[in-house]
């Protein structure tokens, strides 16, 4: 159901795009070795509480969201991370933890770690934890209009 919407959004403004299918994976890591895409490349998307507003933060599987970071950058006075109890409602048909990067779809505003940006393309959970879907950054950039900082961390 998210991938045909997502399709049906982007078929709508004319982005080119690949679908990719690949065996269950549930972690951001598994899914990138899975699907043989670089953890650069694979978009993770990670959802927090900025000044108690869902928001999300989306960056390189490879790297970890500097929570602390993250705050000082965007001004808030209070962040934490959100429990998926909080925020599962916010995206009808997608499974916990494979919402796609889309926060203009779901009123979230969107944060993107500066090291995505880097890279021709990205590929991201398209809503379940079976399928990506894979465009050019700069066409998801001009969709979405994230806000990009430098709050990725080294994962360790």
């Amino acid at each position: 159901m998210v991938l045909k919407a997502l399709c049906d959004y982007l078929d709508r403004e004319c982005i080119r795009y690949t679908v990719i299918s690949h065996s269950p994976a549930f972690t951001a890591q598994e899914i990138a070795a899975v699907s043989h895409i670089s953890g650069r490349e694979l978009a993770k998307t990670v959802i927090v509480r900025i000044d108690g507003e869902l928001a999300m933060a989306v960056l390189p599987a490879s790297y970890r969201v500097d929570v602390e970071l993250l705050g000082e950058l965007s001004g808030a006075v209070r962040i934490e991370m959100a429990h998926e109890d909080d925020f599962r409602a916010v995206f009808p048909g997608c499974e916990t933890g494979a919402m796609p990067p889309f926060g203009n779809l779901f009123d979230l505003p969107v944060h993107v770690a500066d090291e995505l940006t880097q890279d021709e393309y990205i590929a991201f959970n398209a809503g379940s934890h079976t399928e990506l879907i894979q465009m050019r950054y700069r066409d998801f950039e001009r969709l979405v209009h994230p806000r990009v900082l430098d709050f990725a961390a080294v994962a360790r």
